[in-house]
């Protein structure tokens, strides 16, 4: 059995680390979003849509908190990997600033991974 193929990457800001891990898989991504240490957070899952669209159909699984970030970088996830996105997010912060910082993270997973 192979190993997972997994990606990390992390942004620092006034002595706070935000991390994202992915684990990508043959039909999906998971993708954790958290600061300090891993925890599981609000739990995103976004499909890909069908012929044109790109994106699907998302519903948060999990959670009271950030139910729009979750979904709104499950949603990116899917547009970015073309897959199936499970997003998990656990953070302090306000969540228009947690969706900026997610999501440039999401970003440099996602050259990451073009240049592997």
């Amino acid at each position: 059995m192979p190993a997972l193929e997994s990606l990390d990457t992390k942004f620092e800001r006034n002595g706070v680390t935000f991390h994202a891990n992915l684990v990508k898989l043959e039909n999906a991504v998971l993708i954790l979003f958290y600061e300090g240490s891993s925890k599981l957070g609000t739990v995103a899952l976004a499909m890909p849509g069908m012929l044109e669209e790109k994106v699907g159909r998302s519903s948060v699984l999990l959670g009271g908190k950030y139910l729009m970030v979750s979904r709104a970088l499950a949603e990116r996830a899917v547009g970015s990997f073309g897959k199936l996105a499970i997003v998990s997010v656990n953070t302090s912060i306000e969540e228009p600033e947690a969706l900026r910082i997610y999501a440039k993270l999401l970003d440099d997973l996602r050259q990451t991974q073009q240049t592997s």
